[in-house]
């Protein structure tokens, strides 16, 4: 099992960070959370969650443990994947999902892209004590804001990024240039959080 790999980072999008460890670079999936959190840094430790299946080995990388008890918790919740619970990670920081779970605010949770009604209610219930035990609920946003690039890096990286997630490029785009139009200095963690309540 890997607990964390620490190393350089050699390439970094919103949505994947490549770390090289002893002569190997590891690909892990991040959050939108993890990729503010390390940008700009050139040695970092990411906690790291294996997702081993028959067609598939691959690697979830998180800022701190936290991140990656939260993710472990979400996966555990029947109807949500992997790639969902990333996405929610994306959405919102881990206290605002906790914050969010622990009220009961199943609305907020919908405004994440890809949960239903039911299933934000199921992760509710099935999260509410667990959080509160583990201690989770006390985890406070890492990093802070990016400076916002050239509006076309911008853009690039947002769309890029949502489809990774699994978004059509096309409305994909079509979201991204709005919000861009609308805050033109948005940094893209920002858009693509916007851009995840948009896209139909």
């Amino acid at each position: 099992m890997i607990d964390y790999i620490k190393g350089e980072l050699t390439e970094l999008t919103p949505a994947l960070a490549t770390i090289e460890a002893a002569g190997v670079g590891y690909g892990l999936n991040i959050s939108l959370n993890t990729f503010s959190a390390i940008q700009g840094k050139k040695e970092i430790k990411l906690y790291v969650y294996e997702a081993i299946r028959e067609d598939a080995y691959v690697l979830y990388g998180f800022v701190n443990k936290r991140e990656r008890e939260m993710f472990e918790l979400l996966i555990t919740v029947n109807g949500v994947g992997a790639n969902t619970a990333r996405m929610m990670l994306s959405g919102m920081s881990v206290a605002e999902l906790c914050n969010a779970i622990s009220t009961g605010n199943a609305r907020l949770i919908q405004s994440i892209k890809g949960i239903g009604k039911m299933t934000a209610q199921r992760i509710i219930v099935d999260l509410r004590d667990k959080i509160v035990a583990l201690g989770i609920a006390e985890e406070i946003p890492a990093g802070g804001q990016m400076q916002a690039p050239v509006n076309n890096q911008v853009k690039d990286e947002a769309v890029s990024a949502l489809t990774m997630l699994g978004f059509a490029p096309a409305p994909t785009q079509k979201v991204v240039l709005q919000i861009l139009q609308e805050q033109p200095d948005a940094p893209v963690e920002t858009v693509v959080k916007l851009a995840l309540k948009q896209i139909k």
